[in-house]
Formats: structure tokens, sequence, C-alpha cells
């Protein structure tokens, strides 16, 4: 039996609007939260930090007498030129064994990463263009939603790249086209955004802090209500529940501004509280949770024993959860990179539903889904928070520092 309580559910409401990092919009969803915190009867700040964003002013692409849909991957360069077309279904040094020096030509890809970007670098290519989408969907069906060429990226060198729409590349590849004229006219900007902070003492061992987490920018289409109003919902109502039952350890909740952008919100946080690191011993990460469709998704950085221990905790509880463990790519990622044990506890189903879409609306979201999620939540940190000994150690063993690193060679 759920008893329903519509507290976070009424916050989702509140916070479903666009609310990309840097915005005004993303500024006003600080306010919400701040203002919440406040009627709680609690206090917070804000930590601002400047984040690398741009302008831009045109962007288009024409090949075989056709305007095609793109938009543009922003700090990448500019260009207006015509080059040679070429697409690698993969990169690496079987596909590109023929080529010493692609300047002239811009190359179609699949997909996009740190190793496909180094070795368009080391080609010298002219331009590139990620696909995106299925190939029978239009402007109808789906937003072409532009891309930014991350710092750690742009750091090596800039390439000038577009998102084309994949009905396009089809066209572009069904009649076989040679070359394609690209411009892209951009502007480097630097932005504001935050991260909201508050912190509930603990009773007992305030001197160990357990990391409350969740984002609360969004994309540039949709309204975010899955991603990730439902986890700026989640902290306040375990922020609500805390600060009238303080555990025996501290909680420190974060709000994450620009987490879409790169984690830069959380990425901010641990940079300016490096001295605080040694007294984090746990987080909880909230991305997405109370979907109508199942399953409750679950992700564990840690060692065996941590998913011996949530086991234990799912059972005790009676909480079905399908379970992954890694990396989590959200905010509790570069905690892990200080071999901080994490949690993430959501809910969804991305074969039926989408995020980062026009389509993540409050629809497809459930006052009932989010109440048991919420309810299993505030059981785990319960039982994290005011257990005699922190149950299970930081630092990771070899196989999951392996996963660790791994995931930050693409995000470094």
């Amino acid at each position: 039996m759920v008893t329903m309580d519509n507290y976070a559910f009424n916050i989702v409401k509140k916070l479903s609007f666009n609310r990309v990092a840097g915005t005004a919009e993303e500024k006003k969803a600080a306010s919400i939260i701040q203002e919440e915190i406040e009627k709680l009867g609690g206090q917070s700040e804000l930590l601002p930090f400047d984040m690398d964003y741009y302008k831009c002013n045109h962007c288009s692409a024409k090949a075989l007498e056709k305007d095609l849909d793109v938009v543009c991957f922003g700090r990448s360069g500019n260009i207006n030129r015509d080059l040679k077309f070429l697409y690698l279904d993969a990169v690496n040094d079987i596909t590109t064994r023929h080529y010493k020096d692609l300047s002239d030509t811009c190359v179609l890809l699949n997909s996009f990463n740190k190793k496909v970007y180094q070795k368009l670098l080391a080609l010298h290519a002219g331009a590139f263009m990620v696909i995106s989408g299925k190939w029978y969907y239009g402007n109808d069906e789906e937003d072409l939603v532009p891309r930014k060429l991350r710092g750690n990226l742009e750091a090596l060198g800039r390439i000038p790249g577009f998102v084309i729409r994949a009905k396009d590349a089809l066209y572009l590849l069904q009649n076989d086209c040679e070359t394609i004229h690209l411009e892209m006219d951009t502007e480097d900007l630097t932005l504001t955004s935050q991260d909201v902070l508050s912190v509930i003492e603990g009773t007992e061992y305030p001197e160990e802090s357990i990391m409350i987490l969740g984002h609360y920018d969004s994309v540039p289409v949709g309204t975010g209500a899955w991603d990730n109003a439902t986890g700026s919902a989640t902290l306040l109502d375990m922020y609500r529940h805390f600060l009238k039952n303080p555990p025996k350890r501290t909680l420190r909740f974060v709000w994450c501004g620009a987490e879409e952008q790169g984690l830069l919100g959380s990425k901010k946080y641990v940079e300016v509280n490096e001295e605080l690191l040694p007294q984090i011993k746990f987080v909880f990460n909230f991305d997405m949770n109370g979907a109508v469709f199942g399953p409750n998704l679950s992700f564990v950085t840690g060692n065996k024993d941590l998913e011996n221990y949530y086991d234990a905790l799912c059972k005790e509880y009676g909480y079905y959860t399908e379970v992954r463990v890694g990396v989590q790519s959200s905010d509790s990622a570069y905690f892990a990179k200080h071999g901080i044990p994490a949690l993430g506890i959501g809910r969804g189903n991305r074969q039926i539903a989408s995020f980062h879409t026009r389509y993540d609306v409050i629809d497809l979201l459930s006052p009932r889904e989010m109440q048991k999620n919420l309810d299993f939540s505030r059981f785990c940190i319960e039982r994290v928070a005011n257990s005699a000994v922190m149950p299970i150690p930081t630092g990771f063993g070899e196989e999951m520092q392996k996963k660790v690193d791994e995931i930050f060679f693409y995000k470094e």
C-alpha cells in the first residue's frame, strides 16, 4: 500500500519548463528550489560558476542541390567552404588507414567521442558531421538539438562540426554525395550557472558527510520533467524529511547546475571543496525517476561489498530494480573520481519514453511510481546515514577503478 504525498510531484510541475544552463530560466529554477528550502525552514546558498558557451548566428549545409537539415556543434570553429564528403561508419586505424590528410574533407560520423575526435585531429579533418535521430524522422517527429564541443576536446583543437538529421544523411549516402558546402558562424560566450547548496548537520557523526545530488538544468528541447525535474523534486522531498528527522551523519544537498553541459556543477563543487572530500563517505544521486513505465533502475558505483549491501537493502524493503554496475554518467561521477562510492536511484524505460527530446513532459510521469521511488530512496539514505559504522568503505578495487578511469578518459 502506497501512502500518497504529492509534494514532490507538485515540485515537478513547478519545474517543468525549459531550464538550459546559463539562462534566466535556469536561474528561475534555482530560485524556486531556494524558495522551497526556505519554506521548509532551511537555509541555502548559491555556488556560481562560469561556463563556456556560444551563440550561433548562422549554420547551413548544402549538397546535391539540397539544403540539408543541420545544426551547429558549438565552439568547434567557423567555416564557409566546399569540401569533399566522406562517410566513416567507424573511426579507427583500420578504417582510416588509406587517409593521411583530410583537410579538404567533411567526415560523416555515426557517433562522436574523444577517441574519434583525436583521430579526426590527427587526420586534419576539414569538418565533421554527426548523425542524429532515426532515418524516418523529420522535423515534425523530432527536434534536431545543437551540441557543444566540450572544453577538454576544444583544448585539443577545433574542427568545425555539425549535427545532421539521419534522414538527410541517408539521402547523401544513397545518392553518392561527393562534395558538400558548409557554412557556420558562431561566437564564443561565457555564461554563469550555479549550484544550490544546503546542509543538514549530523547529530552524532557530523564530521562524516553523505552527498545527496540531482541536477536541475535541462536540454534546449522539452520541459525536462523527467530529466531532471524529478530528481530535483526528490532532493526537496528528502530535505523536507531529514530536516524534521536529522540523521546521525551530515547530509549535504547539491542541486547541480549545468549537468547537461558536461557535469559542470558537480565538477565545480568538487573543485572548491577539495578539503571536504575526505569527510564525504557516500553519494546518492537522483537523475530521472517517477516514470509510468518501468523498470526501476539503479546505478552502483563501488566494489562488490556495495553490490551486496544494496542487494540486501532491496530485499529487506521489497524493492525490485535493475542494477547496473559502473560509473553513472551523471553528477556522482566527479565524486567517483575521488574514490567515493555512489548509488543512483531512478526509474524509466528509454525504449518507450524519451528524454532530451520534445517528448520529455510530465505526461509520462506517475505520482504513484514517484512516491514508491521516494519511499525507497528515503529508506536507503536512512540506513546509510544512521548506521553505527559506515557500511561501505571509500576507495575502489581494480575493476571499478578501471571503469572510473575509462569514463574520465572521455570526460577529461
